[in-house]
């Protein structure tokens, strides 16, 4: 694991408590809340997520496994919520266009908001023509995912980032131990999920199917989700427990991401999958260096984000927010 300035503020952000902030953590009321957005009727739901222990990756004779899901590994997480589902262009919209968002709010935009650096027009259509209301928000690189958390922390107050692989793993098993958090029986995926056998090759409105039991929706299927970590072909190994683990890189490709999408096969939605990002993506982006902002050919990838039960000090939180992006060329 390669450690760095932002790799700390991660894993503090991820609930190693800093030190300012110990004696804060009972005061926090650990339920399910609606975060809205100030001076609009925009809201989206989180649900806590206990802390605890869980096994990372997939037994070798689980159906469907690969190879980078492995060595299974001990991990222990801090609690932290959970977006119950992901991020719809109703509020990623906002983030994106800065008139329209003073368009819509009911005040002025604050001057910390105003001056938000915002992402560059997208020259097609990132709806891909599957819709906006109600549906996950697509298309975004990690990058801009980050943004949009600095956007709404920005606007609450609240700090929000893109969970960890280990926190997006532990969160779809819900305490399970099978291939899916229902079992290790795929035909059951219908009821929870659109994937490639039911979504006719498009996105759908968030929360239709039946959810995780914790509370989560669509963590299978619908659109592949953002984590915060770099993709590495297989985990360290690790004879103790891991705490917290967070796999970062000074690298743009590739970063890892999860929970299969509507163009998806069964087998690619069990917990333990993994996907990476990868510079295809752009192919046909004709900007030199390409577009920090946006995958033009990525309709399949969306965001859903959390926040950690302790928050960390402002100097970790834009630590967070300020890496710098990446040239692509």
């Amino acid at each position: 694991m390669l450690l760095n300035k932002f790799a700390v503020a991660l894993v503090l952000a991820g609930g190693i408590l800093p030190s300012q902030d110990k004696a804060n953590i009972n005061s926090v009321d650990f339920k399910a809340y609606q975060q809205e957005i100030p001076n609009t009727n925009l809201s989206f739901e989180l649900t806590p997520i206990p802390a605890g222990e869980f096994l990372m990756g997939s037994p070798e004779a689980e159906k469907g496994r690969e190879s980078d899901e492995g060595p299974q590994r001990k991990v222990a997480l801090d609690a932290f919520w959970m977006g119950k589902h992901e991020i719809t262009w109703d509020i990623f919209e906002l983030f994106l266009n800065k008139n329209y968002e003073a368009s819509v709010s009911e005040k002025a935009l604050s001057p910390e908001v105003d001056g938000l650096t915002r992402p560059s027009t997208p020259y097609l259509d990132m709806t891909f023509g599957m819709g906006k209301e109600n549906m996950p928000a697509v298309g975004m690189t990690q990058y801009g995912a980050i943004q949009f958390c600095k956007w709404l922390y920005t606007k609450t107050g609240v700090f929000y980032r893109l969970p960890t692989e280990a926190e997006w793993e532990y969160a779809a098993k819900a305490g399970s131990e099978s291939a899916y958090f229902f079992g290790d029986d795929g035909s059951q995926l219908k009821e929870y999920a659109w994937y490639e056998e039911n979504s006719e090759e498009t996105t759908h409105e968030i929360g239709q199917k039946k959810p995780n039991p914790w509370d989560l929706y669509d963590i299978y299927g619908n659109v592949l989700e953002w984590t915060n970590d770099a993709y590495v072909p297989s985990y360290p190994s690790s004879n103790g427990l891991d705490k917290n683990p967070v796999q970062t890189t000074e690298e743009l490709y590739p970063r890892a991401i999860r929970g299969g999408s509507f163009v998806s096969e069964a087998d690619e939605l069990r917990s333990s999958k993994r996907f990476y990002s990868t510079p295809d993506w752009k192919q046909i982006d004709p900007q030199i260096p390409k577009s920090q902002w946006w995958f033009p050919e990525a309709p399949f990838l969306g965001i859903r984000v959390v926040r950690p039960l302790v928050t960390p000090s402002e100097e970790e939180i834009m630590a967070y927010y300020n890496q710098a992006p990446i040239d692509d060329y």
